[in-house]
């Protein structure tokens, strides 16, 4: 089973950084009592946009998406993505007017030096 990387843009209205990292955190601190959870990066551009607003990337890995969809679960049959423990997943946890845009992702190639460089001698 390959890994699931669910990847999220966020956008953010200036003035609600604290409360979307917040919202973040909250999310990651359910996720990794989940199994099936492998790990979190949080991302946060450097530049705003034209009207104020930040942008946001957060990535959470998955083991397999059946860990995902289990997580997920009723989360997918719902207009407010409500999952069976309560939690609103699938980006719908955000307050508006933060817009999460979701997306569901397989590594099909890595290139990288961190492997390269961690098995040189120094």
């Amino acid at each position: 089973m390959p890994q699931l990387s669910v990847i999220n843009t966020i956008s953010v209205p200036a003035g609600m950084e604290q409360q979307a990292e917040h919202v973040r955190q909250e999310y990651v601190n359910y996720f990794s009592k989940q199994a099936g959870f492998v790990s979190s990066t949080f991302y946060k551009s450097i530049n705003r946009q034209d009207d104020g607003s930040i942008q946001y990337v957060n990535i959470v890995v998955w083991a397999s998406y059946e860990h995902f969809a289990a997580v997920v679960n009723n989360g997918f049959a719902n207009a407010e993505g409500e999952n069976n423990d309560g939690m609103r997943v699938l980006g719908r946890g955000f307050p508006a007017p933060i817009v999460v845009s979701p997306g569901q992702y397989q590594v099909i190639a890595s290139n990288g030096t961190v492997e390269a460089i961690a098995g040189k001698d120094h």
